[in-house]
């Protein structure tokens, strides 16, 4: 292992620890307002009449009448307004935000506001909705003829939920306008997407807008497109106040109206020959909610990752991004992965039953190899390390032997122990770096031999800050207190592109140490030197074609193998996890601490995607779970026995040999939990969240 992979101190450690870290609520400006949303309370309707009450002096209501620039929020589509123009699509639309100096006055303006609405139908649910957003479609190999072939054809419908991303800070900002120009700070994990849409909806030239994160209290996605809705309301707040104007969601704000992760439906049928899958027709639907958002990326990498780690050499695969009348949903990590993953590794279990064959054996038969060709035609250009990461975690956790020790239980404690074998591509799919990113990187040499790291990318607890400044200490040779990485400020550093796709590390910390390399070449004590890198596209890649899905995808993958233990009480339906164990490959760790604990922790996320965190809404399109009484997630006390393990397979285009690693953790464990309920209770399951009310219904309909 590389000696970069020794772990330091994280280098905002201190300011966090002892409370100096500013987050932007802790920011006061002069003569700074605040704002509050009059949100829908119909899920589709026309409006029809607002009635305001009298405005005291100091207060202003803004609304879609108020912007300047176009009325549009730039996130891939631009199909959401700033301010609804006469239909709301949601319950939570903002109609119109209030301004003003107290938080008590503008909660009472609001109390009086009365909107008339004329109600529409609205859709509820995905299954009844026939607006798709997008649609996408691929294949390879000769589908129809495996199906005419099979011994057996098996068809499975998969669901998943919704999951919120629970950040510790919720989602706030700050607007304020200044010499002409327009400046909004605060919790974000993309300053120059939060730049773009601001641009927009003002009018504004790009010289005239500012963008500065703050100290950001995580994001998991959740912070990708949402701070560019918020920034564009607020942007246009603050110049028709022409003063500074804060938002700060409060929890339940925060959980019933900012974007989670897109429930889906996921239908294969699968075409078995001689005990072996010969074919996969997929058809993958994901929840958009009333916008589009980021859906269609999201759905693109799902339907890329439809068949899993494994060979399948006739593959069919169909994706629908569809609107509903609910809240839109957005990025949450893993990005769409997990979503299929999670059902292509429970329909090869099911599978591997109906054979009455072991599904791990089974999966490994099926398991693609350094070589072999991607589900879009592309190649696995590296090794594939797999084989020797099942071996690991089989010593970790003693799978085989439990396995076997777990089938047919009597008694009412029952185990059972499951296993999930899954990649995640690293970075933006297909082209997206050479054509749309196009990541730009400095390092700033001072005059007292300082250097500074001029990127776009935000540290929002991930470690960037550390991992980031340990490139360039040890390429130049020099001590980390003499790197310098400050939150980004749009005035100071270039578009090294967002903080998201498992990119940052991988293809901007290798513009870091390139621009590093160049710097010790040229080093000149006591003077500034300014260095420049541009993002150059691999050239081993097979190119991708986004029209058809061909190519290469991804320039390369992480690899992950989770097992989990659990033991189920079959009287009261409760479930404990009493083992759980991830082996990894992100190429070379670059803080070993650092990198445990985003295993650990996206561990945890998965395990609560699988078994506990229910977002459902009621009849009216309202969000039953808002705040953390209801919308439970797991905690360290929910798992006691957690390890985390690094096998390495570096990468050549990443520094010191490092790929993505802060998705890959919440991909594997959901199929890993579930795989140990079926193990447990004998029986197959087709949804996630599997709750306590779940099995409970599961016993009682066994009992009966």
């Amino acid at each position: 292992m590389e000696a970069i992979s020794k772990s330091v101190k994280k280098r905002d450690h201190d300011a966090k620890i002892s409370g100096q870290a500013l987050y932007v609520d802790d920011i006061v400006m002069e003569d700074m307002l605040y704002g509050k949303m009059l949100r829908s309370t119909k899920a589709k309707a026309r409006i029809k009449n607002i009635i305001l009450p009298e405005i005291p002096a100091g207060y202003c209501i803004v609304d879609k009448n108020d912007v300047p620039g176009e009325n549009k929020i730039h996130v891939v589509e631009e199909d959401m307004p700033v301010f609804p123009e006469d239909t709301v699509e949601y319950v939570g639309d903002p109609i119109l935000m209030v301004v003003g100096p107290d938080k008590r006055g503008i909660e009472r303006i609001l109390s009086e506001i009365v909107v008339d609405y004329e109600e529409l139908e609205p859709v509820l649910d995905v299954r009844k909705s026939d607006v798709a957003f997008f649609h996408f479609n691929y294949a390879k190999g000769d589908v129809d003829k495996a199906f005419e072939e099979a011994d057996r054809v098996i068809t499975e419908t998969i669901e998943t939920g919704h999951q919120e991303q629970a950040y510790l800070e919720t989602n706030g900002l700050i607007a304020y306008p200044e010499e002409g120009r327009m400046t909004v700070r605060g919790s974000m994990q993309c300053p120059y997407y939060v730049f773009g849409a601001v641009a927009k909806a003002l009018g504004y030239d790009r010289k005239d807008i500012r963008i500065v994160q703050d100290v950001t209290g995580g994001g998991f996605g959740g912070k990708e497109d949402f701070p560019s809705i918020l920034a564009c309301q607020l942007a246009v707040a603050a110049k028709k106040a022409n003063k500074p104007v804060k938002y700060v969601f409060d929890r339940r704000e925060d959980m019933e109206f900012t974007s989670k992760r897109h429930p889906s439906i996921c239908t294969y049928k699968v075409a078995v020959k001689d005990g072996k899958v010969t074919g996969m027709d997929i058809d993958v639907i994901y929840d958009s909610g009333a916008y589009t958002t980021l859906s269609s990326v999201v759905l693109q990498r799902g339907i890329i990752g439809a068949s899993g780690v494994y060979n399948i050499e006739n593959l069919r695969v169909t994706g629908d991004a569809k609107k509903t009348n609910t809240l839109p949903n957005g990025a949450m990590r893993g990005f769409g992965a997990p979503q299929t993953f999670f059902a292509v590794e429970m329909i090869m279990i099911h599978i591997a039953k109906q054979l009455g064959v072991d599904s791990l054996k089974f999966k490994e038969q099926h398991m693609v190899k350094q070589g072999d060709a991607t589900s879009t035609s592309g190649k696995f250009h590296f090794h594939v390390p797999l084989p020797e990461m099942i071996e690991r975690a089989d010593q970790l956790s003693d799978f085989r032997k439990k396995r076997e020790l777990y089938k047919n239980q009597t008694g009412r404690y029952r185990k059972g122990i499951g296993i999930s074998l899954v990649y995640h591509g690293c970075g933006f799919t297909g082209s997206g770096e050479r054509d749309y990113i196009k990541a730009i990187a400095k390092l700033k040499k001072n005059a007292d031999d300082t250097v500074e790291i001029l990127i776009s990318i935000t540290d929002m607890g991930q470690g960037a800050k550390t991992t980031f400044s340990k490139i360039v200490a040890d390429t130049l040779g020099i001590s980390l207190d003499k790197v310098i990485y400050s939150n980004p400020d749009t005035d100071r550093v270039p578009d090294s592109g967002p903080t998201v796709a498992s990119r940052s590390l991988m293809v901007v910390g290798q513009l870091i140490k390139r621009a590093a390399e160049k710097l010790k070449e040229q080093w000149k004590s006591g003077e500034e030197q300014l260095i420049e890198e541009h993002y150059v596209h691999p050239d081993f890649l097979i190119p991708f074609d986004i029209k058809i899905f061909h190519g290469d995808a991804y320039p390369t993958y992480s690899w992950c193998v989770n097992v989990i233990e659990l033991e189920v009480d079959t009287i009261t339906a409760t479930t404990q996890v009493i083992g759980a164990w991830g082996v990894y490959d992100v190429g070379t760790p670059l803080d070993l601490n650092i990198l445990h604990g985003q295993m650990q922790g996206g561990f945890l996320q998965s395990i609560g995607y699988a078994s506990m965190e229910q977002c459902n809404y009621n009849e009216k399109g309202i969000i039953r779970n808002n705040s953390f009484s209801d919308y439970i997630i797991p905690t360290a006390m929910d798992i006691p026995n957690l390890v985390t393990d690094i096998i390495e397979v570096p990468y050549v285009e990443g520094p010191y040999g490092a790929k993505g690693a802060g998705e890959l953790p919440c991909v594997g464990p959901a199929p890993a939990y579930i795989d140990a309920l079926e193990n447990a209770l004998e029986n197959n399951i087709y949804h996630i969240p599997y709750t306590q009310e779940d099995a409970m219904k599961y016993l009682q309909e066994v009992e009966k």
